[in-house]
């Protein structure tokens, strides 16, 4: 190790006057070596130290040697380094109890003037560990008054910004002891840093410059909010800056303060800000008073960001690229609004954008070549606080409401104002005038369907929204509905709406049609399905050869759709009619189309909402389906079919007179599943049958246990899943844990009692390796994003087995070489399932595991390693204790 440190040394010597990348990476492989080795093994008092007395041995290597110091900090929180948790834990407390020499070495460089900037990165850096240096040390630390002094430069030093960034958050560390502990530092900075308002409006200063001062006001806002958010007239100076800056022209300028303000409304709005108030009347009182202080900054913050979000003149000769930066600078605009609303109310925040749309509608002719712009942009921002304002505000709504009727019928704009008819429609239902705004409405949302696509898919979520919160009023005027929803799903008249997007106009007209009585919901919703149901059996007439040669789009459109309408017309007995009628067309199609994957999903979508819809009033047809899905699975193995057969246990799974064709139905689907997947490599080309396989296999657990322990596949499924628990892909590796979770859980599901002694016949006897793969799986055979769910697994098999998972795990971890676990780290793990097993909460069982985890994968070679020794896709090793 000690030729290693002196190659390095040696390399940082000859490359001082070197390019400074170069310089970098060799200071990182530096800082890399000093996290794996120890203090002692570099001299007296750690690395720190042995840097200071290489500076004064020879002084024309300081360049170099303060990019070292620069990195140590950040190479602390660099986890692609692959040291132990121990020794990185260490390594922190080497470089905490060193800070001190670190801060003298920068201070005494201080005096060279070419090297001040990189003394104050190096500074900056530091002050990244959080460590707690008294404030009252660092309020007058020359490496603090350099930083600030440089703050009044002609020319803004970006290393001065970033101390004083870093010290600001310095201040307001969690580990700090708060704020009010950290003001003598606070009074040193704020004063230095307020000083730079005036320069936010100085045209002398370049944006680079601007968005530094900005930054550091910024900084302050978050760091201090809860300070700021007391109201003192100090405090409204720091609010007063973060307007200014929330002025500026330039959107990534402005936007620095967008979390400030969410995060003031938050403490604003929240009751346990003001706990300390003491009783309720005091709580009230002082939760008043704070909102009236920070009122007038509200609103002028709703006066300056609706601005932003009018479309510029260029929009459509910009690239795709910036289109999306405006919508996200959009969404972002709308998010501060709502903040402004919590504050404000939704009513007065209301008014002042609405003045805005009257000013802008003053500016706006009714022919589609005026300026458009303005207006939709403060249409949008009425849109945006929607949800803040009453249902029954009477003042500016009812006026909002007649003047979308006389804006200009240009796309942009006409896709927002359908958009915002949407966004209100709880105020039509709810407002005792409302209602009488919908046929002119209705008439602009036809119209939007009939303009361009994109405003034709807001007009189709805003008719979505009217019919669901306003259905009850929509009923008597079912036909008019009829016409426009026919208009857009059959496709033949001036409406552009997609297919995607008519289904929202499904189900609008289902969640209507749910609020009919029974015997004119059913007539409702035949002439609902109608205009799906007819070409379905067009295509069937046409013969089985020309129905199997059809594109799966031209049947899955009409599929979609049903299963819409069976998902949102709640009106049980007549989807269960409907189902029976269609049975027909359904099977017809189920028998040619079977080898179609896209058709099937599509299909079974429909089944699964007419069954969840229709629950036990299905009666015959539930049979037939399940007999249809059962033989085509044998043939075509559609993942499809299982996921229904999931929605059927759900439904069926407890009721005593289907459990005959339930087990039948079980025992058939697990046992081809099993037969398909009999190696990893059948669950990687097949992720989705293992995904909805052990979806299935899970929901039996919950809903009827009763009918799955005692079945004959219940072996060879748990078997399959210790095959393929390794799978890669995310979604079926966590339904197979899932899976063994709920094994391991069976105690807690209804009637799993009953069925202990069964699963204990199966798993005890595979114990041993079902323990050493979830081991494997831990430490490196799936990735580390499924750490949690591994866990919890191998968690639950230590509660449900207690000492005989304890011997499993000690088995498995005795198979891990000592070059890769050392015994400490071992015992620890092992103590934590021991832990588990006497019931122990497994919040604090987290870290032990967490750590032997991050041992076992800290580089490739040890990942293989150890993989090679549990050995996960080999299920007949025998452990050697």
């Amino acid at each position: 190790m000690s030729l290693v440190i002196f190659k390095l040394q040696t390399l940082l010597k000859t490359f001082h006057k070197g390019p400074p990348k170069v310089r970098t990476q060799i200071s990182l492989a530096v800082a890399a070596l000093a996290v794996h080795v120890p203090a002692d093994d570099w001299g007296d008092g750690g690395i720190i130290n042995w840097l200071r007395d290489e500076m004064n041995s020879h002084p024309e290597f300081i360049p170099s040697f303060l990019e070292l110091l620069r990195v140590f900090p950040e190479e602390e929180f660099n986890y692609k380094i692959a040291a132990r948790p121990d020794r990185r834990r260490q390594f922190e407390k080497e470089l905490a109890s060193a800070i001190d020499t670190a801060l003298n070495i920068l201070t005494a460089c201080l005096n060279i003037n070419e090297l001040k900037e990189q003394v104050l990165e190096a500074f900056a850096s530091w002050l990244r560990l959080r460590h707690r240096i008294p404030a009252s040390t660092l309020s007058s630390h020359p490496l603090v008054l350099a930083a600030l002094s440089s703050l009044n430069s002609e020319i803004l030093s970006e290393a001065s910004v970033n101390v004083i960034s870093e010290l600001i958050h310095y201040t307001a560390a969690r580990n700090s002891g708060g704020v009010s502990s950290e003001l003598a530092l606070i009074q040193v900075i704020v004063p230095q840093v307020m000083s730079l308002k005036p320069q936010l409006r100085d045209p002398s200063k370049d944006e680079e410059d601007i968005k530094a001062i900005a930054r550091l006001f910024s900084d302050m806002g978050d760091a201090y909010v809860e300070l700021i958010a007391t109201g003192s007239d100090e405090s409204m100076l720091i609010v007063h800056a973060l307007l200014e800056v929330a002025s500026h022209p330039e959107f990534d300028i402005a936007s620095m303060t967008f979390n400030f303000w969410h995060n003031l409304q938050m403490i604003l709005t929240e009751r346990e800000s003001y706990l300390a108030c003491g009783n309720e009347t005091s709580i009230e009182a002082e939760k008043t008073r704070r909102l009236q202080v920070f009122r007038s900054s509200y609103e002028s913050l709703v006066s300056l960001v609706t601005f932003r979000v009018q479309y510029p003149p260029d929009y459509f000769d910009i690239s795709m690229e910036d289109q999306r930066d405006f919508k996200q600078t959009r969404y972002a605009v709308a998010d501060v609004l709502i903040d402004a609303a919590l504050i404000l109310g939704g009513e007065p925040t209301l008014k002042i954008l609405y003045m805005k749309l009257v000013e802008a509608i003053s500016h706006c002719g009714k022919d589609q070549n005026s300026d458009w712009r303005p207006a939709e942009a403060a249409l949008y921002c009425i849109k945006a606080i929607s949800d803040y304002v009453s249902d029954i505000e009477a003042e500016v709504m009812p006026q909002i409401m007649s003047l979308l009727p006389k804006l200009p019928n240009q796309p942009q704009l006409l896709q927002t104002v359908c958009l915002t008819i949407g966004a209100y429609s709880k105020w039509l239902d709810a407002a005792s005038n409302g209602f009488s705004y919908l046929p002119t409405l209705i008439d602009i949302l036809v119209r939007g369907m009939s303009m361009c696509e994109d405003s034709a898919a807001a007009a189709a979520l805003a008719f979505r929204h009217i019919c669901n919160d306003c259905k009850k009023k929509l009923c008597g005027s079912l036909d008019g509905l009829f016409q426009i929803y026919q208009t857009a799903v059959i496709g033949e008249g001036p409406f552009k709406v997609s297919a995607e997007d008519s289904l929202h106009l499904v189900e609008a007209l289902s969640m209507v049609i749910t609020e009919l009585p029974s015997e004119h919901a059913k007539k409702a919703l035949e002439a609902v399905c109608l205009p799906s149901v007819a070409p379905l059996q067009e295509m069937i007439n046409q013969g089985p050869q020309v129905l199997g040669q059809k594109n799966a789009r031209e049947l899955t459109v009409h599929f979609d759709r049903l299963a819409n309408i069976f998902r949102y017309v709640n009106h049980p007995e007549a989807v269960a009619d409907a189902i029976q009628r269609l049975w027909p067309i359904f099977k017809a199609i189920f028998d040619v189309r079977a080898w179609d994957m896209r058709t099937m999903e599509s299909l079974c979508r429909a089944c699964k909402n007419a069954v969840r819809t229709s629950k036990r009033l299905m009666g015959v047809t539930i049979g037939a389906m399940l007999e249809e899905i059962q033989g085509l699975y044998g043939q075509h193995h559609q993942p499809c079919f299982l996921y229904l057969s999931s929605e059927v246990i759900k439904i069926f799974g407890s009721d005593p007179s289907c459990a005959n064709y339930l087990k039948v139905l079980i025992e058939s689907l697990f046992s081809h599943t099993a037969c398909l997947l009999t190696k990893i490599q059948d669950f990687t080309s097949r992720p989705d049958i293992a995904d909805d396989c052990f979806l299935l296999a899970s929901r039996c657990i919950r809903y009827c246990p009763q009918l799955f322990f005692p079945s004959t596949v219940f072996p060879s499924l748990v078997d399959c899943a210790m095959i393929g628990i390794t799978v890669q892909h995310r979604e079926a590796c966590n339904s197979i844990l899932n899976f063994v979770s709920d094994i391991f859980d069976l105690a807690n599901s209804t009637n799993g009692e009953s069925c202990l002694s069964i699963r204990d016949s199966v798993i005890i006897p595979r114990g041993p390796t079902i323990t050493r793969i979830l081991v494997a799986c831990l430490t490196g055979a799936l990735p580390s994003s499924r750490l949690e769910t591994v866990t919890y697994a191998l968690l639950a098999l230590t509660r449900a087995y207690g000492l005989k998972a304890l011997e499993w795990a000690k088995e498995c971890v005795s198979l891990i070489p000592s070059t890769a676990v050392t015994e400490l780290e071992r015992t620890r793990f092992l103590q934590a399932l021991s832990d588990a097993a006497s019931g122990a909460n497994m919040n604090g069982l987290v870290v032990p595991i967490d750590e032997i985890s991050e041992v076992c994968r800290r580089n490739r070679t040890v990942q293989e390693i150890v993989q090679g020794a549990l050995r996960p896709l080999d299920l007949n090793i025998v452990a050697v204790s």
